[in-house]
């Protein structure tokens, strides 16, 4: 009998360590902690979805690079990139939008970008990509864990990049 109080006493102990860890793998991050800012597309690849925030202040008009100004008065024309990549392909994955923003004037060698698969080849919920611009970063995330696309100008990290963990080379 007292065998069996000690192995129970010990499984009680060693499931209440484990209980902390378990309920850590259990709990889900937010998506992007800094995607909270001007334009979110409720529903992924709405070509409906336009940025609000920052809209040029003729209604007809789109917003245009503006590589003289800072990260935030180029928000918009990021977004305008961003919601037409989206538009065309509901589907798009980190290269469509780097491929994008390239071809709208933005400097290649600014970007980074995730990955579109996991690490056991499984699509990611999301995809962030980002522009290092003027000394501040332009920052996307889309897929369907975020709720669609989510745009945000944030400081530089003191990795001098935009994006925490790890990203994948634009060598396309």
């Amino acid at each position: 009998m007292e065998r069996r109080l000690g192995i129970t006493a010990w499984l009680a102990l060693a499931g209440a360590m484990l209980l902390p860890v378990v309920a850590g793998c259990a709990a889900v991050p937010p998506p992007l902690a800094i995607a909270t800012s001007s334009t979110s597309a409720t529903e992924a690849g709405s070509p409906a979805a336009t940025p609000a925030a920052s809209a040029p202040a003729s209604a007809g008009d789109a917003p245009i690079l503006r590589p003289d100004l800072g990260a935030s008065d180029n928000l918009a024309y990021f977004d305008h990139v961003n919601v037409g990549v989206i538009a065309s392909d509901a589907s798009a994955g980190g290269r469509a939008f780097i491929d994008a923003l390239v071809a709208a004037g933005f400097e290649e060698s600014q970007m980074e970008v995730t990955a579109d698969r996991t690490t056991v080849d499984l699509p990611a919920d999301s995809v962030q990509f980002a522009v290092l611009f003027q000394g501040e970063c332009l920052i996307g995330q889309y897929g369907p864990a975020s709720g669609g696309y989510h745009s945000a100008v944030r400081p530089v990290l003191g990795t001098a990049g935009c994006l925490v963990g790890e990203t994948r080379p634009i060598d396309w």
